[in-house]
């Protein structure tokens, strides 16, 4: 056998007599090709999965009332369910009526909108027991609307 092959046959029997030496009775958990044992073990950590909330408040759920201006001014009072991220319920508009209407949240960030005889849509945030943002109504213009849980 020539010396080139020789000297790395020795380095491999000597990483394995050294691995074996040990003081450990459990076999060595890594190793490397230059003759050096580690005996470190990783370990994995826990990401937290984050766990959504609904709103920075609390349920949404109940009755809220408020007031919009701008191309349109009035009251309003909402009555939601709260499910999740999802919101379903009515809203009473004093210059139309009461419509369906249904939305979403996360975090303290809110969209919902109203269709009747035309399409509303409202973006908001959410802040303790009150709430507040803007509406487009399609076509007819923009403005502000503030609310308050009941």
């Amino acid at each position: 056998m020539t010396p080139r092959r020789f000297v790395p046959l020795l380095a491999g029997l000597a990483a394995i007599s050294l691995a074996a030496c040990g003081s450990s009775s459990t076999a060595p958990t890594a190793s490397s090709s230059n003759s050096t044992a580690t005996s470190a073990t990783a370990v994995p950590t826990a990401t937290p999965t984050p766990t959504p909330t609904a709103t920075a408040s609390g349920s949404l759920s109940g009755t809220w009332t408020g007031s919009y201006s701008g191309a349109y001014s009035g009251s309003f009072t909402l009555m939601w369910t709260e499910s999740g991220s999802a919101l379903s319920g009515t809203i009473d508009l004093s210059s139309i009526g009461t419509e369906t209407i249904t939305g979403n949240v996360s975090g303290s960030s809110i969209t919902f909108g109203a269709v009747g005889s035309e399409a509303i849509t409202y973006t908001g945030t959410i802040s303790g027991s009150s709430m507040s943002g803007s509406y487009s109504v399609q076509g007819a213009g923009t403005g502000s609307w503030t609310a308050s849980q009941s």
